[in-house]
């Protein structure tokens, strides 16, 4: 009988212990995706560059991240302003399931219902780069936005004036596994891409990227008439060719004067350099994430552009 009573003991323990343990280990993964989600969204993705509000000096509004309106776009095909991403249910995605946050994130897509259902997400929303995100970094993406607090920010209905389109880029068409993440320039070329650099870092013509072509050479302007949101005392840029070049690019820059310039907007003569490249942003980068992304750049065919 003794026997029988410590055995009924053990399994009433067991019964208590086995949900007790699938919850702390239930709450430690939500954890650990809510952490690796936080260091996405406000360091390579910088997502609060264009989804942020900004005063007048560019500064981040305290209360207001990611509530939309940061950074607006008037090009020729379209005009409207980021939006707003917490988890408002009115003017933010609250009222969004998980699946329709990433397909908007990988896709640019919209949910089917609203005053702007099969509306594509704008232009600047780099999709055809995101779509690169693997499973695990896209769920903690959004367990980060789901616990964001909510803000109320209503924004302008965004103008179609055309067609949005994307240009295919290979690298992320091709995609990544968590395995190349061991590989310190395949885990480079992936942050890159989540990162959506060379999507600046490209040249235009006739207003397609040419990621075929020209790939990370450079020479985008960035102009106060089509990019709104910026310091008032803001004048514009170009975009910097990243490639390999010894004199046109960063084929004769150090690693630490590349990552000075990633993380803190000084070039390597000193000077400072121009929004909309969000330093701020990559500021948060780990030191090997850094090291990753330098030694994907040193990939890339000089291009004398």
């Amino acid at each position: 009988m003794r026997h029988t009573n410590s055995t009924s003991t053990i399994v009433r323990v067991l019964l208590v212990a086995f949900p007790l343990a699938g919850a702390m280990a239930s709450a430690l993964a939500q954890g650990t995706a809510l952490e690796r989600g936080r260091y996405l969204v406000t360091t390579i993705l910088a997502c609060g560059n264009c989804h942020t509000p900004k005063d007048g000096e560019g500064r981040a509004i305290a209360g207001k991240e990611l509530a939309g309106g940061g950074v607006g776009f008037d090009i020729p095909p379209y005009a409207g302003f980021a939006a707003n991403i917490t988890p408002d249910r009115e003017t933010g995605i609250g009222a969004w399931s998980d699946a329709e946050i990433k397909r908007a994130i990988t896709h640019g897509e919209r949910p089917e219902r609203g005053p702007l259902a099969g509306k594509p997400l704008g232009a600047p929303m780099a999709a055809n780069f995101f779509k690169a995100i693997l499973p695990g970094d896209l769920d903690a993406i959004v367990v980060y936005l789901r616990s964001l607090p909510p803000v109320r920010n209503a924004l302008p209905v965004p103008v179609y004036r055309a067609p949005v389109q994307r240009e295919a880029f290979a690298v992320a068409d091709r995609g990544f596994t968590d395995a190349d993440m061991q590989d310190k320039a395949r885990r480079g070329a992936y942050l890159a891409t989540i990162g959506h650099c060379l999507e600046c870092h490209t040249p235009l013509d006739k207003g397609v990227v040419l990621l075929d072509t020209a790939l990370g050479a450079g020479g985008r302007p960035f102009l106060p008439s089509f990019v709104k949101g910026l310091p008032e005392s803001w004048k514009g840029s170009v975009s910097r060719n990243l490639t390999a070049h010894p004199e046109r690019g960063l084929g004769a820059w150090s690693d630490a004067e590349i990552k000075r310039a990633i993380t803190q907007g000084v070039g390597r003569d000193g000077r400072r350099m121009q929004e909309p490249m969000p330093y701020a942003w990559y500021a948060g980068l780990r030191d090997d994430d850094l090291d990753a992304i330098v030694a994907y750049l040193r990939t890339l065919p000089p291009q004398a552009r």
